[in-house]
């Protein structure tokens, strides 16, 4: 038996106006939540037009000029502007009758290049029972049939698979959302055997053992620990309405100090390094799950998941923003501070739930707005633009260039001799000592 979409319906609305307004295709990503025992479809958004094609409304005159890079990277952004529990979950593309044919093979290719895409970018790692079926749409500009159709992603050799698209009104009118801030303080050392400090790959590398204490850390909701298979609103009032003002909120508190994991024992590892890269601050995460009867284990995974995301996004932003400002390869030996992007949210037009973005301080309401037109093909007005953070930076620490042979004898002696301890919690407090001692750590205060 194949997966039903159940869809809003405003979509169906959407997609029959960009069959009348845009000729001979479009293609476009479909936006949801999968969960194993339905899908949720809540938006459906157009590729942008490439510049030269912006006004005529006209795509090349056949499936074979479609621009898989162009697509996928539209992809890549706008998963960066999903909350927890969102993702892309799959293609479409509405095209004339004499190119109907080709539309499934384009289909399949674009949705194995935008997966291939989105995962190259994760810090998680999908769980062993999560639904990796991605949704192929394909719609007749004429007739305006629909044939909906699924492929397994984790599969190459997938064939397609039947798949049911049905519309329900204010399908997202009343989403349960969940929310936390977690303080952030992450010491990234940069090893002195990595001569060329690629900033971005490290701090890749530190987000990556992070991730790790997130995903094994405690999650209170509403102050309590709850079970991963009990539903999500059990012992709560669950709100009724198709209105904005029902959705409801659960406050999450996340225990970083306390693990879940299965290997309770770690071990230390001393290394000589050359500076660091430190985060700090506070960021804001949100979730939201459909309100089908969601359990406890669906909630905080999409939680989980957002906190993840949400920082290396950041971080992401801010080196693709270092290299358009500064070149790709400059290499700068001095102590540097940078600010990491804001998070703010935008409501969606009929639903409880809110799309995310990120800004910098010099960022005017007017570039949001022209992201949003331009990635989501919706226009926010600025009230509806939501700052939710206080400033969080990153401290890059390069070594002090004065460090004489005597100081580099004493670390390499230190370092051996934090080698032969047995006892962890002398090796950790060692190591902090002989840090100290070749680094100045001065965090910047919000």
């Amino acid at each position: 038996m194949g997966r039903t979409y159940f869809v809003e319906e405003a979509i169906g609305q959407y997609l029959s106006d960009l069959s009348t307004k845009l000729k001979p295709y479009v293609t476009g990503l479909l936006i949801g939540q999968c969960s194993l025992q339905r899908d949720y479809v809540i938006r459906a958004v157009r590729t942008p037009p490439k510049e030269e094609q912006k006004g005529d409304n006209v795509s090349p005159p056949n499936l074979a000029s479609i621009d898989e890079e162009w697509i996928t990277t539209h992809a890549s952004q706008v998963s960066r502007m999903l909350p927890g529990g969102l993702l892309v979950l799959g293609v479409f593309i509405i095209a004339t009758p004499e190119l109907s044919k080709d539309s499934q093979n384009a289909l399949r290719k674009l949705i194995f290049s935008v997966e291939k895409s989105l995962t190259k970018r994760r810090l998680w790692k999908p769980a062993e029972e999560e639904v990796s079926d991605r949704a192929a749409l394909q719609i007749c500009s004429a007739t305006k049939k629909v044939v909906c159709r699924t492929y397994d992603v984790q599969d190459p050799k997938s064939s397609a698979k039947p798949a049911d698209w049905k519309y329900q009104s204010a399908l997202s009118a009343s989403w349960l959302a969940l929310d936390c801030t977690v303080n952030v303080n992450i010491h990234i050392p940069l090893l002195s055997t990595s001569p060329n400090h690629d900033l971005e790959k490290n701090t890749k590398n530190g987000l990556n053992r992070w991730s790790k204490q997130i995903e094994d850390s405690v999650f209170l909701i509403n102050g309590q620990v709850k079970d991963d298979d009990a539903e999500l609103l059990e012992g709560q009032k669950k709100l009724r309405g198709n209105t904005q003002s029902s959705t409801q909120f659960s406050d999450v508190k996340v225990l970083t100090q306390l693990s879940q994991g299965s290997s309770h024992r770690s071990t230390a590892t001393v290394q000589v390094c050359s500076g660091s890269i430190n985060l700090k601050g506070a960021v804001k995460c949100r979730a939201y799950v459909h309100n089908n009867k969601p359990k406890v284990k669906e909630a905080v995974q999409a939680l989980k998941r957002d906190i993840i995301n949400t920082l290396g996004d950041r971080c992401e932003i801010l080196f693709e923003d270092l290299i358009i400002n500064e070149g790709p390869h400059k290499k700068s030996f001095e102590r540097e501070y940078h600010v990491l992007p804001q998070r703010l949210f935008v409501p969606i037009a009929g639903s409880s739930v809110m799309l995310s973005d990120y800004k910098f301080g010099d960022e005017a309401a007017g570039e949001i707005q022209e992201r949003f037109v331009e990635m989501w093909d919706q226009s926010v007005p600025a009230e509806d633009i939501h700052i939710v953070e206080e400033i969080n930076t990153v401290d890059i620490c390069p070594i002090m260039d004065n460090m004489d042979d005597t100081q580099q004898k004493q670390l390499t002696k230190a370092t051996l001799l934090l080698k032969l301890q047995q006892n962890m919690g002398v090796v950790i407090a060692a190591a902090v000592a002989v840090f100290a001692s070749i680094f100045s750590f001065n965090y910047f205060s919000d």
